[in-house]
């Protein structure tokens, strides 16, 4: 028997247990709101002295002649309206005021002389820009026109419907609306931090104030910056708008302001309208219509916890949700598939394996290497003819046409690039560019079309096509991940399209053959990618490093979000110690030099929205902020609406204009600290 430490002879003390003291409640008081005051004036001496770079009249009229785009923005308040455009070419700038109070007023024929005359670059332009011009050239007052801005911003009123209760016809511009094309939801202001934009403001002025003469040169200076954070967005979505040009050539329809998504219906259904002699429509579907899995006949498996599996999934209902939404079937939750040593879960979303923090490397024993699956989910359509049952057999002559027009374009590119290499003389080098220039385009629509199976919105609505496909390749995953299983190759990560093997060397062959079965049985081509390491902190966030040293990098530790693949879908946060700990996996630099070397204040920013807005030793900072640690910055930002502390922001320190110079003050210890605890979360030993 063993005898317990605080035994005393044959008898033991007990003590009671101390209960640790309750933590101290912090009684926040909301800071005082002195930003909201009417006699506000923030920025004054810097709006002052800010010189504006004017059109003179000839060279807004060369500049009409030599085809210049123009962004554009208006700013209204009760008593003040500014409508203003800039030249993404020369960056000069025309506006127009108007404030009777002021003695400023509009020059309706040159205004109306710059609409009629530019292609005009926005955000949000349709649905606020547009109506509100329209109603600025039918002679509304600025009272008039804040009551619109009122019902379409604050009351959310459709603006066509605003309009035609006004009985105010809407202006026909040549016009580009970016708010739809980024693949992400998101505001002109999240957008523009997430690029590094110069000067992170909000509204200087509250909405609805009458506003003085130096609150009018506050507002000019504000409504400079969103034209400067518009044309910054906008070229860094030119080649998508390049893209959806290439596709007006073909399709001969507007599509610059619709988004990917968009632009698939859009062209499919005139494709198919073409076949059907009419425009497709929308079904229409009742809530609580159930709906089942139609395996494939491929889809066999050996073990018996599989074949149990395709069994259960062949049997669940599933349900239109009152929201029309297909969530997954109650018997999906918490449901995880067990194969050797690795858990799978499965839902509407995707296939998911539930590693965490562990990290695989090539070595001479194994080696780690990434099979994804090209063009899964049109291949999926493709190869078992799966259409939406209102649609018919037209969408499959339509879908596959513009499959097959990308995969012409793309090989035709890929055999210059073969035949000739890099380098490719100028005639060839626009061939190339052409060839990929429709390739992209019609991956656009491919893609596209896809997210508009689970909308009840879209033409292309079709549940049990949106069923067929998602679960048909998780359970085809599953299939190729059993057959690797049972032959003692591990598969250690899978997710969504594509499984990641760790192979032993001596079985590399059958790897190989077992793959290619698989791509016969199913008409499936994968593509291999091989890594040195692989490290990982869940499935959605780790860190691989390729043969190669090139870094892949995905969640947390990428600067670009999942949706889509861009910096616009992710706020930064903290890049550098992501840096530092790619480049120390890759090339075994220390961190600390990765991090101490650095000298782009981009990489150690972090960008969060604050719901309220934020708040920082009395100045108003607003509901985007961008920080860095600091060496210098005492106490933390707080919420403006409840005085709390926002996480993570002791000795944060504001940095809402990027500086001209790298800062003296950064405290590299806290990055070196918090690249070390992502070593550490992924596995690292």
């Amino acid at each position: 028997m063993s005898k317990r430490p605080d035994a005393i002879g044959f008898f033991w003390e007990d003590h009671a247990k101390v209960k640790a003291p309750p933590k101290e409640v912090v009684h926040c008081v909301p800071p005082e709101r002195t930003w909201e005051r009417p006699d506000y004036l923030p920025g004054l001496e810097a709006a002052r002295t800010y010189c504006f770079n004017l059109f003179s009249d000839y060279e807004l009229g060369q500049a009409a002649l030599a085809g210049e785009k123009l962004i554009w923005d208006i700013e209204c308040y009760p008593n003040y309206l500014l409508i203003g455009f800039k030249s993404i070419i020369s960056g000069k700038i025309v506006y127009f005021e108007y404030c009777e109070a002021a003695g400023l007023f509009i020059d309706y024929a040159k205004l109306q002389w710059v609409l009629d005359n530019f292609c005009h670059i926005d955000f949000n332009g349709r649905h606020y820009d547009v109506p509100i011009a329209s109603c600025l050239m039918a002679g509304f007052t600025t009272e008039q026109l804040w009551e619109v801005t009122v019902r379409i911003i604050v009351m959310q009123e459709q603006p066509w419907m605003v309009l035609r209760n006004l009985k105010v016809k809407s202006l026909e511009i040549n016009h580009i609306d970016l708010k739809e094309v980024p693949p992400t939801e998101g505001s002109l202001k999240k957008y523009a931090g997430r690029l590094h934009c110069r000067r992170m403001q909000d509204l200087p002025i509250k909405a609805g104030t009458y506003l003085s003469y130096d609150q009018i040169t506050i507002v000019r200076y504000y409504w400079v910056n969103d034209l400067d954070n518009t044309e910054l967005l906008y070229n860094f979505l030119k080649p998508n708008i390049e893209l959806r040009e290439k596709l007006m050539q073909k399709y001969n329809s507007d599509l610059r302001s619709r988004s990917d998504a968009q632009i698939a219906e859009d062209i499919l259904g005139e494709e198919m309208a073409k076949i059907l002699g009419k425009r497709p429509f929308r079904p229409k579907l009742v809530v609580g219509t159930k709906y089942k899995f139609n395996p494939p006949a491929y889809l066999k498996y050996q073990s018996p916890t599989m074949q149990y599996v395709l069994d259960m999934v062949r049997n669940c209902d599933f349900t239109l949700g009152e929201d029309y939404k297909i969530a997954a079937p109650a018997q999906f939750e918490g449901f995880q598939v067990q194969i050797a040593g690795s858990k799978y879960s499965m839902g509407i979303g995707g296939l998911h394996s539930c590693e965490s923090k562990v990290c695989h490397v090539t070595d001479e024993h194994n080696i780690l290497v990434d099979r994804d699956v090209a063009s899964f989910y049109p291949r999926i359509i493709l190869n078992l003819r799966l259409f939406p049952k209102h649609l018919g057999e037209a969408f499959l002559r339509v879908y596959n046409k513009i499959v097959n027009d990308r995969l012409v374009a793309k090989n035709n590119a890929g055999a210059i690039k073969k035949k000739h290499g890099k380098q490719l003389p100028k005639e060839l080098k626009i061939s190339y560019d052409d060839f990929m220039m429709v390739s992209d385009s019609l991956k656009v629509v491919i893609n596209g079309s896809f997210g508009k199976l689970g909308s009840s919105y879209s033409i292309l609505f079709s549940p049990d096509l949106l069923i067929a496909v998602t679960i048909g390749g998780q359970l085809s995953l599953l299939m190729l991940i059993e057959r690797l299983e049972m032959m003692s190759i591990p598969v250690v990560s899978a997710n969504t399209d594509g499984i990641v093997i760790k192979c032993p060397r001596a079985a590399q062959e059958t790897m190989e053959a077992i793959i290619a079965q698989w791509e016969k049985d199913t008409n499936f081509e994968t593509e291999a990618t091989y890594y040195s390491g692989l490290y990982s902190r869940d499935i959605n966030n780790y860190i691989a490093v390729k043969t190669d040293g090139e870094v892949k990098v995905k969640g947390v530790y990428s600067e670009r979000g999942s949706n889509g693949n861009t910096v616009l879908s992710k706020n930064p946060t903290n890049l550098i110690c992501a840096d530092a700990v790619g480049l120390f996996l890759s090339k075994q630099i220390p961190i600390e030099e990765t991090i101490r070397n650095c000298t782009n204040i981009k990489r150690f920013v972090s960008i969060r929205h604050v719901n309220g807005g934020a708040v920082k030793d009395g100045e108003y900072l607003g509901s985007m902020i961008r920080t860095y640690y600091s060496n210098d910055e005492l106490g933390n930002i707080i919420y403006a609406s409840s005085g709390k502390k926002v996480p993570r922001s002791d000795g944060a320190k504001p940095c809402m204009i990027l500086p001209d110079e790298f800062p003296e003050d950064i405290k590299y210890e806290w990055y070196i600290e918090e690249a070390e605890k992502m070593l550490s979360q992924i596995g690292y030993k």
